[in-house]
C-alpha cells in the first residue's frame, strides 16, 4: 500500500529487534486513515514480536501496530483508525446492511495490507457490541473471515470491558495509587457504560448501564429535539439509570476519583489541561469548561477540538454522562487514560507470552468482585472460606488425575464462593437461584461462556431428587462439559465437609495415594456431620475420577 512504513528485515527466529523513531512523515493512505512513515533500525537485542491489536468497535475500527520485546517490554509504532457506523445499524435491526459490509471489508483488506507491510508476527481482531448483538453474528463472521481473511472474534461485555480496564492498569504508571481511594471506572461504549467501583485496591461492584453513545444518539434521533430541547432530553435518558445506579450502589461509597475510557474526551481532555504531564484534573474544572462548550455551536465546538463534526455528535452524550456521573459521585479528580480496546488486546497478549508482566493482581479482582456479590445476597462468610479451603486442597491434590490449569482452579474458587447466594432467594430452590443470580450478574474478567461453567458449577453441586442424570450437557461444548464435570464433582466433595459455621478448620490437606484421596482437617470440634453426609457426596466423584476419598480429622485416625 502507498505510504506504509516498511519493516526492514525478518525478526522471526533471530535475536535482532525493532526500533521505531518517533518521528516521520504524515501521509494519507488509500482508505482515508493517516499513516505515519517511520525509519526502523536493526539492533542486535532480545526476541522480538511485532504485533497487530484490531479493534472492531461500534463506530470506529481501529488497528495498533506493537513491538513486544523481552527486554523494553511493550511500545507502540503505528495507529490507524476508519470511522464507521457499525453499531447503529445493529441496535436498530439486529443486522448491518450490505453497504457496510463492503465498507468494513475494504477497512480489513486494508488492514491486512499493512500487516503484511510490517510482517507482523501475530495479530488478534476482536469485536465489540456491534457484532456480538447481530442476530446473524456467526453467518457475518464467517463472510468477513471467507473475504478478508481477517478472524474476528466477539468479546463479551464482561470481556470487553476488562481488556480496557487492564490497559489503563498496565499504562498507567500510578494505577495502584488510584485505587486506593474509592474510584469509579466509567468505560463509555457505543452500547453501554460500564462502571466498575474500587474500595482500597479491591474491585467491589461492576455494572452495565444501557447508556451507550450511539444508543443516546439513536433514541435523540428518534425525539428529533430542537436546539432548546436537546440537553433537556438527554439528560432525562441519563438521569434515569445514574438514578437507580446511585441507590443501588453508591449509599455507603464516596466516590474520590472517575477514570474515563472514552475516545471522545482525550480531545477535550487537551483544553483542560494543556499540559501532557497532567494525569489528573479537577471535575469542577471538567464542569466549567463544559459549561463553555455547551453554548457553541456544533461548527464552533469540531473547530475548538479539531474534530470532525461526525466525532462532535458522539462527544456531547460522553460529555454529559461523565457530568452526571460527577454529580451523582460527587467525585473531587478525574482521570482520562488515553487508551483504547487495542491496547488492552496488545497488552493481554504480552503478559500471556511473557513479554510483560504485571504488578497487579487482577485474579484478585475477579475474586473480590464475587465476594461482593456473595456479600449482597447474604452469604455466609466463614462456611464459604471453608468450602474454598477444601475445594481447592482436593483440586492441588488431584493436578495428574484431572489435568486442569490454573484457570480451571480459579473458576472452582468463584464456583465455592457463590455457591449458597441462591439461599437469598429461596432456601427450597438455592440450586436454580444461584444459577440465575450469577448469569444475571456481570463479572469482569470472565467470558460468558465462564459465567455459564461457574453457574453451573454451583446449580449442580446441590444434590437433586432423581439426580442420576448429569443435567448440565445443555448449550456446553465438549471441553467445557468435561471441565464443568471434574469441577462439579470436586465442589460436591467439599460441600459435604464444609456444612456448619460454628466449626473453624485450622487448616485442610489432601493427599493422593493408592488410588485413595485422603483428606485430613484440622479441626478441635468432631466430624460426625460431615461423615455422616460424606457417602451421597462422594458419588460423582468416584464415578469421575475412578478414586475413593476418605476425610478423617487430623486428631483421629482414618476411617
Amino acid at each position: 500500500m502507498p505510504g506504509c512504513p516498511k519493516r526492514i528485515g525478518d525478526c522471526k527466529d533471530s535475536n535482532w529487534k525493532m526500533i521505531a523513531d518517533a518521528g516521520g512523515e504524515s501521509r494519507t493512505g488509500a482508505y482515508g486513515w493517516d499513516l505515519n512513515v517511520r525509519q526502523i533500525e536493526i539492533q542486535e537485542g532480545g526476541t522480538v514480536r511485532l504485533f497487530a491489536a484490531i479493534d472492531v468497535g461500534s463506530y470506529m475500527l481501529g488497528m495498533k501496530i506493537f513491538e513486544l520485546s523481552e527486554k523494553k517490554g511493550i511500545k507502540e509504532i503505528d495507529y490507524i483508525r476508519h470511522r464507521i457506523d457499525l453499531g447503529t445499524e445493529t441496535y436498530n435491526t439486529g443486522k448491518i446492511s450490505y453497504e457496510r459490509m463492503e465498507e468494513l471489508c475494504e477497512i480489513l483488506k486494508g488492514f491486512k495490507e499493512i500487516m503484511n507491510t510490517y510482517q507482523v508476527d501475530a495479530y488478534r481482531a476482536n469485536g465489540t457490541s456491534a457484532i456480538r448483538e447481530m442476530r446473524n453474528m456467526e453467518i457475518f463472521l464467517d463472510e468477513i473471515r471467507l473475504r478478508t481473511g481477517i478472524r474476528i472474534l466477539p468479546l463479551s461485555n464482561s470481556e470487553q470491558r476488562f481488556l480496557d480496564y487492564k490497559s489503563v492498569a498496565l499504562k498507567q504508571p500510578n494505577f495502584e495509587k488510584i485505587i486506593e481511594n474509592n474510584t469509579a471506572f466509567v468505560d463509555i461504549g457505543g452500547g453501554s457504560v460500564q462502571v466498575s467501583l474500587f474500595t482500597e485496591s479491591k474491585l467491589m461492584h461492576t455494572v452495565n448501564l444501557r447508556l451507550g453513545i450511539l444508543r443516546l444518539k439513536s433514541k435523540l434521533e428518534i425525539l428529533k429535539p430542537g436546539a432548546q430541547d436537546y440537553e433537556s432530553l438527554l439528560s432525562e435518558l441519563i438521569d434515569n439509570e445514574i438514578h437507580v445506579f446511585k441507590k443501588l450502589f453508591l449509599k455507603k461509597m464516596e466516590i474520590k476519583n472517575l477514570v474515563v475510557i472514552d475516545d471522545n474526551l482525550p480531545q477535550f481532555k487537551k483544553i483542560i489541561a494543556p499540559d501532557p504531564v497532567t494525569e489528573a484534573f479537577s471535575a469542577n474544572d471538567f464542569l466549567q469548561t463544559l459549561a463553555t462548550h455547551r453554548s457553541m455551536s456544533p461548527a464552533e465546538v469540531a473547530k475548538e477540538l479539531d474534530m470532525s463534526p461526525e466525532n462532535v455528535a458522539l462527544f456531547m452524550p460522553s460529555a454529559f454522562l461523565i457530568m452526571h456521573m460527577i454529580q451523582a459521585t460527587g467525585a473531587d479528580s478525574l482521570w482520562i487514560p488515553e487508551v483504547s480496546l487495542s491496547d488492552g488486546i496488545a497488552y493481554d497478549y504480552a503478559e500471556r507470552n511473557h513479554f510483560i508482566k504485571s504488578t497487579h493482581d487482577f485474579e484478585q479482582d475477579i475474586i473480590s468482585s464475587v465476594e461482593t456479590l456473595s456479600n449482597r445476597f447474604q452469604g455466609g462468610k466463614r462456611v464459604a472460606e471453608e468450602l474454598v479451603q477444601c475445594s481447592l486442597a482436593i483440586f492441588d491434590s488431584m493436578k495428574k488425575l484431572h489435568g486442569m490449569e490454573k484457570r480451571e482452579r480459579l473458576l472452582l474458587e468463584l464456583s465455592a464462593r457463590i455457591r449458597d447466594c441462591g439461599r437469598y432467594i429461596s432456601m427450597s430452590f438455592p440450586a436454580e437461584c444461584g444459577y440465575s443470580i450469577i448469569m444475571g450478574t456481570e463479572i469482569i474478567g470472565l467470558s460468558h461462556l465462564e459465567r455459564k461453567m461457574v453457574a453451573t458449577i454451583v446449580k449442580n453441586s446441590y444434590i437433586r431428587e432423581n439426580d442420576n442424570e448429569i443435567g448440565w450437557r445443555q448449550d456446553l461444548d465438549e471441553k467445557s462439559y468435561l471441565t464443568v464435570t471434574k469441577l462439579t464433582a470436586i465442589l460436591r466433595l467439599a460441600t459435604g465437609m464444609a456444612r456448619s459455621p460454628r466449626k473453624k478448620y485450622n487448616g485442610v490437606k489432601a493427599q493422593l495415594k493408592d488410588g485413595e484421596l485422603l483428606i485430613t482437617i484440622d479441626l478441635k470440634e468432631g466430624l460426625t456431620l460431615e461423615k455422616g453426609l460424606f457417602g451421597e457426596r462422594k458419588m460423582l466423584f468416584e464415578e469421575v475420577y475412578g478414586v475413593k476419598p476418605v476425610v478423617r480429622n487430623k486428631t483421629e485416625k482414618r476411617f
